[in-house]
C-alpha cells in the first residue's frame, strides 16, 4: 500500500512540475493541451524524492516475496 501512495505522490509531482498549476489542458480553449515544462523545480525535486523512496520500497526483500505470492495466487 505504501508503495501505491509513493508511485501517486511521484506522479502528482511530475504534473506539476510539467504543467503550471498542474493542469494539462486548457479548459477555456477547448482543452488544448498547454506547453509542458512551464512547471516549478521546486516539485521536479519533489518527484526525484518520491521516485528515489518508490524504487527503494519495491527493492525491499520482504515487498518482492510477498508481490510474487500475491502474483502466484489463483483468482
Amino acid at each position: 500500500m505504501a508503495r501505491k501512495y509513493l508511485q501517486m505522490g511521484y506522479t502528482r509531482a511530475r504534473r506539476y512540475a510539467n504543467y503550471k498549476g498542474g493542469k494539462k489542458y486548457d479548459k477555456t480553449n477547448n482543452h488544448a493541451p498547454l506547453d509542458r515544462g512551464t512547471g516549478e523545480q521546486q516539485k521536479a525535486a519533489a518527484a526525484d524524492i518520491f521516485y528515489e523512496k518508490w524504487k527503494l520500497a519495491e527493492s525491499d526483500p520482504h515487498y518482492t516475496r510477498m508481490k510474487l505470492e500475491w502474483k502466484k495466487q489463483e483468482i
